[in-house]
């Protein structure tokens, strides 16, 4: 495959805006909620969708059986 080769311009770029940082600092994004280990057993066909489904969106899917009862009862809060 051939790659393709980006040719730079020493055009003018228009109008610039500045914008405020609005990226949350590093030490923010680190999980802070307290978590803790259980055993859970769940249907065959709902292990598997949830594996099917985290292999389309290259995740874990325990990570998205989380999410799920993390958004399920953040509603009923």
């Amino acid at each position: 495959m051939k790659k393709h080769k980006v040719k730079y311009t020493d055009e003018p770029i228009g109008k610039i805006k500045i914008v405020d940082d609005f990226l949350p600092n590093p030490k923010d994004l680190v999980l802070k909620e307290e978590t803790a280990k259980i055993t859970i057993s769940l249907t065959k066909s709902s292990i598997d969708f949830f594996k099917s489904e985290a292999a389309k969106n290259h995740t874990h899917y325990q990570t998205m059986i989380r999410a799920l009862i993390d958004k399920y009862t953040s509603h009923y809060i």
